[in-house]
């Protein structure tokens, strides 16, 4: 989200991000700024999982003057009884499933499986984009633990 942000208002040049398939990915190639990202990403990470962060603001400002021109507040809630339960996280690995028309060939470097499904899932719908070629929906299933407790 932060490269992102940092690439829309202009705030790097074009060319410190990094493009592929004549898209900006929009990670910056720049060692300050991933070092910088690095470090945040780390103190942001303690902070949340001690559920000790509130809020966080990024504040684009002129270079010139340092006059504000943007803040963007992210507002946080913890769940301050999951974090007392220090619940740790169970190591993960993941896998990517791309649902295809039937008359496409699987490519010999990919495998084709089964569904992975989730009993009881809690889900989540995320806001949807329209390119005006294709309309993306995004959906996230959880694991919903508190179900598995009853």
């Amino acid at each position: 989200m932060l490269c992102s942000i940092l690439h829309n208002r202009g705030v790097y040049p074009e060319e410190s991000f990094v493009k592929k398939y004549g898209l900006p990915l929009l990670l910056s190639q720049d060692e300050g700024v991933k070092t910088f990202i690095a470090n945040l990403n780390a103190q942001l990470s303690e902070w949340l999982e001690a559920g000790k962060l509130q809020r966080i603001v990024l504040v684009i400002m002129s270079k010139a003057t340092n006059e504000v021109l943007e803040k963007w507040n992210f507002s946080i809630e913890t769940d301050k009884e999951v974090v007392e339960k220090e619940v740790s996280r169970e190591k993960s690995i993941f896998d990517v499933l791309a649902y295809t028309d039937m008359d496409v060939a699987v490519p010999f470097t990919w495998t084709e499986c089964e569904q992975k499904l989730i009993a009881n899932p809690q889900m989540v719908k995320l806001h949807s984009f329209d390119t005006k070629i294709h309309k993306v929906e995004t959906l996230v299933s959880y694991k919903n633990d508190e179900w598995d407790e009853q």
